[in-house]
Formats: structure tokens, sequence, C-alpha cells
């Protein structure tokens, strides 16, 4: 996946408008005008598209958390200039502050089975064992799960189109 695919399932799954997402970005003390935000939401073949990078995603889901969640005292995380889906997994979980029970639901409602043991190993640190890489597969299936929890309507129509 993409990190515009990923910004645009978000986007879609929490109906955001392009004004909120101008604010979650200040919420990581980024500022980003409203047309860059278009421009990261059009599609790949369109000629006004725009490619959004690794620091840009990660300062938007650090901004989603404290969106989510509130603002954390102190300075703010800095966006990460190397992210992966197991980085994106995780500030998702921590935004929706989810537990393994919640996570494995949403999985379920979109028909992907995962185990809990299987679950931990992606939020394990890379050095460690039993770390496993998080495929784009799962990190959709997951995006899929909640956004059929929170638009159970509007999910089954757009999925298709989406793909």
């Amino acid at each position: 996946m993409t990190n515009n695919d990923i910004f645009r399932r978000i986007r879609y799954t929490f109906d955001l408008k392009d004004s909120t997402i101008v604010d979650i970005f200040a919420l990581a003390e980024v500022s980003v005008a409203q047309e860059q935000v278009t421009a990261w939401l059009k599609k790949d073949d369109d000629d006004a598209f725009v490619t959004m990078k690794n620091r840009e995603l990660a300062a938007f889901l650090n901004g989603f958390i404290s969106f989510k969640r509130g603002k954390r005292e102190g300075p703010q995380p800095v966006p990460e200039s190397q992210l992966n889906n197991n980085m994106v997994f995780q500030k998702l979980r921590i935004a929706l502050n989810l537990k393994a029970d919640d996570i494995l639901a949403a999985f379920e409602l979109a028909g992907f089975n995962i185990s809990n043991h299987e679950l931990s190993a992606f939020f394990r640190k890379p050095s460690h064992k039993n770390y496993r890489e998080c495929k784009d597969q799962v990190l959709r299936n997951f995006l899929l799960g909640i956004q059929l929890q929170l638009r159970p309507n509007q999910a089954a129509s757009s999925s298709s189109t989406e793909s």
C-alpha cells in the first residue's frame, strides 16, 4: 500500500474533511495547505496527484493520535523519515486506543483470521526474535475492518470501487 492509499482510507473511514485534516497536521506541529491535502487525495493517474512522503504520513498519524486521544504534554513526537506498515499499524492502534481483542474483531469483520500471537508479533521491536513484518494485506484488512465497524452501510460499496 502506498502512503496515499493509507491516507485516503483513513480519511474515508473517519469521514475527515480537508479542513479537519489540516487541523490534524497542526496538532503534530506541521503546517500544510488545504491544496496539498487535496493533491494527496487525488487518484494516482490524476495530473494533480502528489505522492505523500513518509515524513508527511508520519506527521499526519502523530496528529491523528493527538486528535483522537488529546494532545500530550511537552514536545510532540518528531515524524519519522522511514515508515513501514508495522509503524502505521502501531500508530493507528494507539490513536484508536485498541486492545488485541478490538483489533481481532476488526479483522474478523473483514473476513481475515489472525491469531493473537500473530497479532502481537507485529507490535514487537524489529530486533525481537518473534517480530513479524506487517504485509500490505494485513494492514489493508485492518483498515477495512475498522471501516466496516464505523461505516457499515458505506463500506461494502466503497471497498469494491477502491481496489
